[in-house]
């Protein structure tokens, strides 16, 4: 199975300026996205797509391709990353032909481990999923501690179970979206809209490796996590 790997990174971060080139625990944040992709041996490219020429360049001199740059209205911050995604394989499509998978491989999840990449691949090859995506175990429920405010200003739990429940562990499991990776079909990308109209599978990791940075607080949790998982393995 051909597959290609990209990572998304656009410029003009504003909750964690410069975000995609940020030194994070001895190199900027993108290479250890790259640094992931390429230890997966199916992986047979790794290309980044942004619109900032900055990026590439650190890009390129971590290992990954920039073939490209995203045309600036893919990369502002209300563009769905979905377009991105159509943009980069409609280049492929055009420059030698679509891969049988397309692998996502977010800045913003600096803790994966190559292995989530593996077990995401894995289960796209089953032949049973459109996307696979990665989520963690939720810290809250819609059934049980999360509410929404009506409009007299009372609150109410977000879906109201169909019994009484006392318990988080009485109602049913749901789970965070996680940016470690996605897999997904490129023809299921270029002909429909948005990731959950098709057939949708997921591979669970554990929280400590689907920290998604978005904030300066998010950025200090992942290094002090990275720091102790580095004193652990010395």
């Amino acid at each position: 199975m051909k597959t290609v790997a990209f990572i998304f990174a656009r410029g003009g971060s504003k909750g964690l300026p410069g975000k995609n080139v940020l030194p994070f625990c001895g190199k900027p944040m993108i290479a250890w996205s790259i640094a992931h992709a390429k230890a997966v041996e199916r992986i047979e490219r790794v290309i980044v797509s942004t619109d900032d020429e900055a990026i590439a360049t650190v890009a390129r001199e971590h290992g990954a391709e920039t073939p490209f740059l995203r045309p600036a209205e893919l990369a502002r911050d209300d563009s769905p990353e979905w377009l991105a995604w159509r943009h980069a394989l409609i280049y492929l499509h055009e420059n030698g032909g679509l891969p049988d998978a397309m692998v996502s491989v977010p800045v913003t999840a600096p803790l994966r481990e190559p292995t989530d990449i593996e077990r995401c691949l894995d289960v796209f090859e089953t032949g049973d999923a459109d996307v696979v995506v990665t989520v963690s175990e939720a810290h809250r429920s819609p059934y049980f501690n999360m509410v929404r405010q009506n409009e007299d200003g009372t609150v109410d739990l977000v879906i109201a179970p169909a019994a009484k429940v006392v318990r988080r562990q009485d109602v049913p499991a749901v789970f965070d979206m996680a940016t470690v990776a996605y897999v997904a079909a490129p023809h299921f990308v270029l002909t429909r809209e948005v990731m959950f109209d098709g057939r949708v599978r997921a591979v669970s990791v554990p929280a400590e490796r689907a920290i998604d940075i978005d904030t300066l607080l998010d950025f200090q949790i992942a290094e002090c996590l990275m720091k102790r998982r580095r004193h652990e393995h010395d």
